[in-house]
């Protein structure tokens, strides 16, 4: 495996939390990052060259993880054009919110944001796992949320997709464990981010215990930890990063 170019992964590299990880990855490892984009190329391209600029390579790659032949096309063509690398670390970051009291909810807002968190970890994960069980070793970090730990009102269609993919974390550990691969969740609170931007953050800061919104550059640190050999002992863990906001 010595020889072979390492990657890792980040869905929904092109902004926000997303980016903070790509560039922080390339701070902190020799990794290639693969930075993968739905739409806006300009951000993902953004995005590239904020990693460049810290010091490390990376490439883009598009499809739509909630579109499983888009995402197994895309990965085998990447594969095929990059015969002598692996992609050792997986971060499931592509989510979506369309948030509505339930009552009024669409079936469309509804499976929109169950199919881009909950699906698109599938779609991803299921097709490049086989490698990482047979190389022996591999990082999986999934981003999740506050609402899916405690329920958020009016997110009950982000909050069920998190939730699930925090049990799967759960479950999906203890199958991969023996082969070295680690599988966390990430649980971030108010972060400061396009996602969040509409928020009332004076209003909302004060029910925060720390008195403020997060930097997706903190987020990007406890990932790049989880990432890391020095977090080898650690499988099927959610992490809070919430200021306080939830315990």
């Amino acid at each position: 495996m010595e020889n072979k170019t390492k990657y890792a992964l980040v869905t929904g590299g092109s902004r926000g939390i997303g980016r903070a990880i790509c560039v922080q990855l390339a701070k902190d490892f020799d990794y290639k990052i693969l930075i993968n984009y739905n739409k806006n190329i300009e951000a993902a391209e953004q995005s590239l060259k904020q990693v460049e600029e810290a010091g490390g390579s990376g490439e883009l790659l598009q499809f739509n993880v909630t579109d499983a032949d888009a995402v197994k096309k895309g990965l085998d063509q990447w594969q095929d054009n990059h015969k002598e690398a692996v992609i050792e670390v997986i971060i499931n970051n592509a989510g979506i919110t369309k948030d509505g009291l339930f009552m009024w909810m669409s079936r469309e807002d509804w499976s929109d944001v169950i199919d881009t968190s909950l699906n698109g970890f599938f779609n991803v994960t299921n097709h490049l796992i086989q490698k990482l069980l047979v190389n022996r070793y591999g990082r999986i970090v999934n981003l999740v949320s506050v609402s899916g730990l405690k329920g958020t009102p009016g997110q009950t269609n982000y909050s069920a997709a998190k939730g699930a993919i925090i049990a799967a974390t759960k479950a999906l550990a203890q199958e991969v464990a023996k082969r070295n691969v680690t599988v966390n969740a990430v649980a971030p609170g108010f972060i400061k981010t396009d996602m969040t931007s509409e928020l009332n953050e004076k209003e909302l800061k004060k029910m925060i215990p720390s008195n403020r919104f997060g930097k997706p550059e903190e987020v990007a640190h406890l990932v790049s930890f989880l990432v890391s050999k020095n977090a080898s002992y650690i499988t099927g863990e959610v992490v809070n990063i919430n200021g306080g906001i939830y315990s």
